[in-house]
């Protein structure tokens, strides 16, 4: 009996403990269905479905004509897993041989034995022998085809076990032209390089595109695609580069840079009406790899004091405010003037003496700009500031390109403020300016006094539509009146015939611009270890400024050359012949003949009583023939010759052209200058523009055809 009772006690021991196990998983499943079942669906979910983001293609940048100058290009790295379901132990080992041959011929890193090892080892002796990296070099897409043929490769991804990983790799085809203006990419968020440097960075969000998501589900061991979001590609950017010029600009500031062993260089042109960069060159030297490079965007970023390209603002702001005209005088003296204890020199060894407004700004006297400057604004500086303010002199030009520097010119409350202020600021010192905002000021000269803001991109497309065009932006419509904007004009075509750059000057076209020449700070070490900026601006041609250009050259060998006109001024008109040179538009164009007989000849302009007689002894009828005039000039129609007024102002280059050579020089020299004739026939350019003010004695050269 006890051992019964010992039983059943047992047995219902087991009883209740299996029910009380039931009890248990019947309640267990009711909280999985009812409180958790969202929790644990949602967890098994993503073990056998994830979401796989399918990143879009970044978009192009290219230049105005369409040509590349950054796209993403696909490469890969090859794997291989050796745990594919066709890569049988048979298959393999027959394989392997030739496939170690292949991959050592093509990579030509290591022997056909060394990789043998690797496949063997990796087929056999890894613990982890799945998507083993073959080689560390990316390949490209031509490559990846060559690849494709090899030995077990062929057989596909699960047969042969082949697996290609691509990246897209940025590159720029053109390799260094304008490389820190088009910019280039970083790695972000996510290992996911985006741009952050130059158009990259500063259209960034038209470039990356749309990201794509792949809904990826396990079947059978293996991850399939069954939904997708499909990307959508970046948008293309159509630049204002010309490649052509860009090459051009390149080369030429390159082979200053070597000729002076400068530190570094840029080199801008941009097209007068729209503020479009045509090219933009930025040259350093680096010392690890001795060449020169585009290692930081100077033109843009490198905010330095600009030396004498700064005295067109000082000019400016006395014509202005009326307080000199160009021929007016000012005393040079010997070429040493001194502002309380500190010494202004002109690099003319011996000075200039007495000269007008218009010399002082053509031969770049320091001397004879700051005594204008002083004399005038010593008691209210603030007035001169304000003017060089009214030219936006000191505000930056809000580029999309990041890493502008920030232009400086302070106020007479200035705690730095001192006695010499006045003139040396007034001669490019003691005022900072990147060279993309002195051209941006030239530039408006140019356009008759509208300034443009600098434009690096012109549209969007999208596979080849255009989906944005951007307009010109006009910083300020005008920056002076139009009486200054003639008079400045006139000056700096002066520079380049009587001035400074004198060696710019050719037959072809007109340049006007200004030199410059700034001893700038060596690092911490000041001013006493001189160290030199040359620099050119200006633009062409002249008569109908189409482009702008500047250049500058930093730190050239002093012992080599220094000045503007000197290193910088070649690289400007280098550029300015080869430009001009492929742009036909800015070649005169000349009128067919009519090939019909005249009813009456072509007559030249020329003396009005020497006309007269002709004209009456051939009994051709003649308007307006009795004008008070002495010269005229002459244009016919039909049978009737018709008389304009040509006249002939003191002080002011006559207007010769048209005339015959007797004419001409008769003219001139009773005007006082002194003339050189090239050609024969008529005339039909001069060098000195007609209604420029000239010195007596200056020489005119005058072109006949």
């Amino acid at each position: 009996m006890p051992i019964k009772k010992d039983i059943i006690w047992r047995v219902g021991a087991i009883y209740i403990m299996v029910l009380l196990i039931a009890i248990l998983v019947v309640v267990r499943v009711v909280v999985l269905q009812l409180f958790e079942g969202d929790k644990w669906r949602s967890k098994a979910q993503t073990i056998s479905q994830r979401d796989v983001v399918v990143h879009a293609n970044r978009g192009d940048i290219c230049a105005d004509d369409g040509r590349l100058l950054a796209s993403s290009l696909p490469y890969y790295q090859i794997r291989m897993d050796f745990r594919a379901s066709g890569l049988s132990d048979a298959v393999f080992r027959a394989n392997v041989d030739s496939l170690a041959l292949k991959l050592s011929r093509f990579f030509k890193d290591k022997s056909a034995r060394e990789y043998r090892n690797k496949l063997w080892n990796a087929k056999y002796h890894t613990k982890s022998n799945r998507y083993v990296l073959i080689n560390r070099r990316r390949i490209n897409y031509n490559e990846l085809k060559q690849i494709k043929k090899f030995p077990l490769f062929r057989m596909g991804k699960n047969k042969g076990g082949l697996i290609c990983e691509q990246e897209n790799k940025r590159v720029q085809p053109h390799i260094d032209l304008a490389t820190r203006t088009i910019g280039y990419l970083l790695e972000g968020e996510g290992k996911r390089h985006v741009g952050k440097v130059g158009i990259e960075g500063a259209f960034e969000s038209e470039l990356k595109g749309i990201d794509g998501i792949s809904l990826m589900q396990k079947m059978s061991g293996r991850w399939l695609p069954v939904n997708m979001v499909d990307p959508k590609d970046g948008n293309d950017l159509i630049t204002t580069i010309d490649v052509n010029f860009q090459d051009v600009a390149e080369s030429a500031l390159h082979q200053q840079l070597i000729k002076y062993n400068a530190d570094h260089g840029s080199a801008i042109l941009m097209e007068v009406k729209t503020g479009a960069i045509k090219a933009i060159a930025n040259l350093g030297f680096d010392s690890e790899t001795k060449t020169y490079r585009e290692i930081y965007n100077y033109a843009i970023g490198e905010a330095t004091e600009p030396g004498s390209t700064f005295k067109l603002a000082s000019v400016m702001a006395l014509l202005e405010d009326g307080y000199v005209g160009p021929m007016d005088s000012i005393d040079t003296g010997n070429g040493i003037y001194s502002y309380y204890k500190e010494k202004m020199r002109d690099s003319h060894y011996g000075g200039f003496g007495k000269i007008t407004v218009q010399e002082a700004f053509e031969k770049s006297s320091n001397v004879g700009i700051s005594k204008l400057v002083y004399e005038h604004y010593k008691n209210k500086p603030r007035s001169f500031i304000n003017r060089l303010y009214d030219f936006r002199l000191n505000e930056t030009l809000g580029l999309d390109i990041r890493g502008e520097g920030i232009p400086e010119i302070k106020y007479p409350d200035d705690p730095t403020w001192s006695g010499v202020s006045l003139p040396w600021m007034s001669i490019g010192y003691s005022v900072k300016q990147t060279p993309l905002q002195t051209l941006t000021f030239y530039n408006a000269i140019a356009n008759n006094g509208k300034m443009m803001k600098p434009r690096f991109v012109k549209e969007l497309q999208y596979h080849g539509d255009v989906i944005q065009r951007f307009d010109t932006e006009v910083l300020k419509s005008k920056i002076c009146s139009s009486e200054t904007l003639k008079l400045v004009k006139n000056m700096l075509e002066g520079v380049v015939l009587r001035g400074t750059a004198r060696n710019l000057r050719n037959t072809s076209y007109k340049i006007a611009g200004k030199t410059g020449t700034a001893q700038i700070a060596d690092n911490n070490k000041g001013y006493a270890h001189k160290v030199y900026q040359a620099s050119f601006v200006g633009y062409f041609p002249a008569d109908d400024p189409m482009y702008s250009c500047i250049v500058v050259i930093n730190r050239p060998n002093k012992t080599k050359g220094f000045y503007g006109n000197q290193v910088a001024g070649p690289v400007f008109k280098t550029i300015a012949d080869k430009v001009y040179a492929m742009t036909y538009s800015m070649h005169p164009v000349k009128d067919r003949k009519d090939q019909s007989e005249p009813k009456v000849p072509l007559s030249l302009n020329g003396n009005k009583k020497d006309l007269d007689e002709v004209f009456d002894a051939l009994n051709f009828v003649v308007v307006n023939k009795e004008i008070p005039s002495r010269w005229v000039m002459t244009s016919r129609k039909d049978s009737i010759i018709e008389y304009k007024y040509r006249r002939v102002k003191k002080y002011l280059v006559p207007n010769v052209k048209g005339m015959g050579i007797q004419d001409a020089l008769y003219i001139l020299e009773n005007a006082g200058l002194k003339v050189t004739v090239r050609g024969i026939g008529a005339v039909n350019s001069q060098s000195i523009r007609p209604g420029a003010y000239f010195k007596k004695g200056d020489r005119i050269t005058i072109g006949l055809s």
